[in-house]
């Protein structure tokens, strides 16, 4: 049935929204369609990219402020409004906010026709589909939005206390295993346990997921919010027997002390860092916020991006270096490993220990480690015109093996650059070998076959050395720096390198003794007869012209 107006305006229509803004979180709207007029509560003219609470020339307005592929189905609608085909009006579309960020709405309304039947208003009522909830129904908890609104009404000048931030290990598990429903079970008796323990200074609330945040505007300090969590700790454990074990899991903090100035984003920020902080160390803790660690988190990401656009920029900033490899019997140059180098965009020199770990996290390691392998194989060819017997060596990561087809690109690349494959030696540390599976030990097999040899490093650092060297059966072993500076030192640990060599020998391994750099190590490390050494008394590591130049540009 129509529904019919004789005595509003657009203005009457208006004063009222005016009259209920106030009071309601959603927009209320009228349009007068045959004035082509548009009226709004004032809030929407902060939020949204309106020219105003009231306009004209509707449809051209709406088209700038509606997200531009969600403008053509509302026109559609608004012409069959107006046309009269419609009597109400319900979609969901994105409107421009301030910042031109896209904002889901729901726009619902209800068409009315003057005397004659012809549409004359549409009126109704907007709200934000994304945005946070107010209130969890699951744990019958206030949500992160109502958190903000307490945080924020004391105006910038927050007062001493505290947010403990808890969240509950692998929850993503139990809803796999269980089910959700059994997983919102789980949310609520934590939330129980939580709120069982706070004071009456407190107040809980749902942040996300599966995560809560305790808040302490009343001059809580660290060590309380510590003693809380224990308690939380506690409780859960006591909740867990009483469920007869149906379940067993634990929960994290995270803890962030009150500062006067620091705007909520700014403290919901640096709670989950502490949260996360306290997961990284192995759960079922909790962690206070360190600025330290913040600030070398925030380095890392931003080495991170410096990364990423070096690597966008043809590898600009990397290098290759080259570390000799002499035969020990003589001391005469055999090859070269070929090891990473970084310079920031000033120039600077990052150390490797800090570079490498960021590729492989964000596996940029995977591009970067395909560069090396290019610059060690174009160098190996070069170089192979002084030294017909030279060889490679090139280090492997393990996200390279385990997250990319590895063994097709270094195929692929020997054959490139015309390296006999026997020239060539892939490193992988001993360390990593703990994580191997299936796929790594099909490309260690794969790169044998084809002929690569293949190298153990920092061999007598880990914990499996006699299962690598049964399972793998490498070309042969590399003695990390820090085992012979030991065996340098001390009687036992220079036993236990003879008889490390002797062992390699028995199976048919080779041996190369790394970190070699005065003639009294030299003397000792070669009583021990291992194949190789590497070491800065041979030479550190250089970049390819100097390499070229201290070894091979007298055989021109």
């Amino acid at each position: 049935m129509e529904k019919k107006v004789t005595d509003l305006s657009i203005e009457r229509f208006g004063e009222m929204m005016d009259l209920f803004c106030s009071s309601m979180d959603d927009y209320l709207y009228a349009c007068d369609l045959q004035r082509d007029h548009y009226h709004i509560s004032p809030r929407a003219a902060e939020r949204f990219l309106l020219p105003g609470p009231h306009f004209s020339d509707v449809t051209e307005n709406l088209r700038k402020f509606t997200y531009p592929e969600d403008f053509p189905a509302l026109e559609k609608e608004l012409l069959e409004i107006n046309a009269g085909h419609k009597q109400d009006h319900n979609m969901h579309y994105r409107w421009l906010g301030k910042n031109r960020e896209p904002i889901w709405i729901n726009c619902r309304g209800i068409v009315l026709f003057d005397e004659g039947g012809a549409p004359h208003f549409l009126v109704g009522c907007i709200n934000e589909i994304g945005k946070r909830q107010k209130a969890d129904n699951v744990s019958g908890l206030l949500g992160q939005s109502s958190l903000e609104l307490q945080y924020n009404a004391f105006g910038g000048e927050i007062p001493d206390g505290f947010v403990l931030r808890i969240g509950i290990d692998d929850f993503r598990d139990i809803n796999e295993n269980f089910g959700v429903e059994y997983g919102d079970y789980i949310l609520r008796k934590t939330a129980e346990c939580i709120a069982g323990n706070i004071s009456s200074g407190q107040k809980l609330y749902r942040i996300v997921a599966d995560e809560f945040a305790v808040a302490d505007f009343n001059g809580g300090t660290a060590a309380d919010a510590q003693a809380l969590y224990e308690k939380i700790r506690s409780s859960v454990v006591r909740f867990i027997e009483e469920n007869h074990y149906r379940v067993v899991y634990t929960v994290s903090g995270g803890i962030l002390p009150m500062e006067r100035e620091r705007g909520f984003a700014e403290a919901m920020t640096l709670s989950e860092f502490a949260l996360s902080e306290a997961k990284r160390d192995g759960k079922n803790s909790c962690r206070v916020f360190s600025a330290d660690k913040y600030e070398d988190y925030k380095n890392k990401r931003e080495l991170n991006r410096i990364l990423y656009h070096a690597v966008k920029q043809g590898f600009e900033g990397f290098e290759t270096y080259f570390q000799p490899l002499v035969r020990a019997e003589d001391g005469k140059l055999t090859g070269a490993e070929t090891l990473l180098r970084f310079h920031d965009p000033q120039g600077n020199m990052i150390s490797p220990a800090v570079v490498i770990p960021v590729l492989e996290e964000s596996g940029l390691i995977i591009p970067v480690g395909r560069f090396v392998l290019r610059q060690a194989l174009s160098a190996c060819k070069e170089w192979q015109k002084y030294l017909p017997d030279f060889k490679i060596n090139i280090n492997l990561s393990y996200v390279q093996v385990l997250k990319s087809n590895v063994l097709s690109e270094i195929k692929e690349l020997v054959e490139e650059y015309g390296v006999d494959p026997g020239h060539v030696c892939i490193e992988l540390t001993e360390s990593g070998y703990l994580e191997a599976n299936s796929h790594f030990n099909s490309v260690w097999k794969g790169l044998k076959e084809y002929g690569i040899l293949l190298a153990l490093d920092d061999f007598g650092t880990g914990y499996s050395n006699l299962h690598c060297l049964g399972d793998l059966k490498p070309s042969y072993v590399k003695i990390d720096r820090s085992f012979t500076l030991k065996a340098m030192n001390r009687e036992y640990e220079y036993h236990l390198l003879q008889n490390i060599v002797e062992m390699a020998h028995s199976l048919g391994l080779s041996v190369c003794t790394e970190g070699v750099e005065t003639d009294e190590e030299l003397t000792k490390v070669q009583s021990t007869q291992p194949d190789l050494i590497q070491g800065f008394l041979f030479g550190k590591p250089c970049g390819k012209d100097d390499f070229y130049q201290r070894f091979f540009e007298s055989a021109e």
